[in-house]
C-alpha cells in the first residue's frame, strides 16, 4: 500500500499547494514518487517523531496539511502523547501514516511489530481510524479522507501487489465492506490479514461451511450500524487482526454485541500474548499465534461444533 499511497498523495498535491509530507528518516525507496516531483514540501525530520508530530501540528494550524510517515510503532506510539495534545485537542489537520500493522516488519522483533496502535488511536474522540485491507481500498480511502478538517491514522501495509477478491476497493467511513456471502458464520477482518481470511473462508466452504466475511477498514468512525444489521443474523462470528485482541476490531465487535444485546456469540482471533524474544518472517508470527488460514479453519470449526452443541 506504500507506493500507491506516495503516487496517490502526489497526485492529490498537484490540487492542492497545501499538501506536505514528513518522514522520520523513513520510506527510501517507497517515497520516491512523492519527493522527487515535489521537493520543496518533503521533509526528512529526522528520527524524532515527537518533533515531527509538534512540528506537523504547527503547520497544520498556519493552514498547510501535513501527512507524517512512519513505522506503525514510530508513528502511533512514540509521539502518542504530541498526537493527542497537539491535532486531537485542537482538531487540526494533520495526517499520521503508520506503515507495516501487525508483524510485517516481523524478523525487526518487536519493537517494530505493530499490535496495539488502532488500540490506542480509536479510542481518541475526533480521530479518524482507516486500517485498508489492500491497495486498492488504500488509495479510495486516501481519496475518501485526505480533506477532512480534523486528524486521520491511517494503518496501511506495505503490500502493493495483493488485492482481495470482490472486495474491489470499496471504502466509506463508517460503513463495512461484505466481500463473501454465507450463512453459517460471519468472519470480520481488518488490515492486510484479510488475505488469511478468504482463504480460510474457501477451505471452510471446501467443508461445507458457507461464511459471510465482512472487512472493517474504518474503526472511527465504526460502522456500528453495518455491525450491529450484520451480527444480528448470527450466532457465532469471529473476528481476525494483526493486532492485540484488546482494543482493536475484536473490541470494537464485543463492544457492538454488548451495547446492542445481540445474541451473537464473539471469539476475537489476534495476539493474546507478550513477546517471547523469537523473532521471524510475518507467516512464521502468523502461524504463531494462530492466524493463518489454517489455523483460522479449526478455530472455526471447534467454536461451530461448541455452538451447534
Amino acid at each position: 500500500m506504500r507506493n500507491t499511497f506516495a503516487r496517490t498523495l502526489a497526485e492529490l498535491a498537484e490540487h492542492d499547494p497545501r499538501i506536505l509530507l514528513l518522514t522520520g528518516d523513513l520510506g527510501y525507496m517507497a517515497l520516491e514518487p512523492f519527493s522527487e516531483k515535489w521537493p520543496g514540501r518533503f521533509l526528512n525530520v529526522g528520527v524524532a517523531e515527537q518533533n515531527m508530530v509538534g512540528l506537523a501540528t504547527g503547520l497544520a494550524e498556519a493552514g498547510f496539511l501535513p501527512f507524517l510517515y512512519s513505522i506503525v510503532t514510530f508513528a502511533a506510539l512514540r509521539p502518542y502523547e504530541f498526537i493527542r495534545n497537539g491535532p486531537v485537542l485542537h482538531q487540526l489537520p494533520v495526517r499520521i501514516i503508520g506503515m507495516g500493522g501487525g508483524f510485517e516488519y516481523g524478523s525487526a522483533g518487536p519493537t517494530h511489530h505493530g499490535l496495539e496502535d488502532v488500540g490506542v488511536m480509536r479510542l481518541q474522540p475526533g480521530l479518524t481510524v482507516v486500517a485498508p485491507a489492500d491497495y486498492p481500498q488504500a488509495r479510495t480511502a486516501l481519496l475518501a479522507t485526505w480533506d477532512l478538517p480534523g486528524p486521520v491514522y491511517y494503518r496501511l501495509g506495505k503490500d502493493d501487489k495483493t488485492v482481495i477478491p470482490s472486495l474491489e476497493g470499496r471504502f466509506e467511513l463508517g460503513r463495512t465492506q461484505t466481500i463473501r456471502e454465507g450463512k453459517d458464520l460471519l468472519l470480520i477482518a481488518m488490515g492486510n490479514i484479510s488475505q488469511q481470511v478468504v482463504l480460510a473462508a474457501e477451505e471452510l466452504a471446501s467443508q461445507g461451511v458457507n461464511c459471510t466475511v465482512l472487512v472493517v477498514a474504518s474503526l472511527n468512525p465504526s460502522p456500528l450500524e453495518d455491525l450491529k444489521a450484520t451480527l444480528s443474523q448470527f450466532r457465532l462470528a469471529l473476528t481476525i487482526e494483526a493486532h492485540y485482541v484488546v482494543g482493536g476490531v475484536g473490541s470494537l465487535v464485543s463492544e457492538v454485541v454488548a451495547e446492542q444485546g445481540l445474541n451473537c456469540r464473539i471469539i476475537r482471533c489476534g495476539v493474546k500474548t507478550t513477546p517471547d524474544g523469537v523473532s521471524g518472517s510475518e507467516k512464521f508470527y502468523y502461524q504463531k499465534h494462530g492466524l493463518n488460514h489454517e489455523a483460522l479453519v479449526e478455530t472455526a470449526l471447534l467454536a461451530l461444533s461448541e455452538v451447534r452443541s
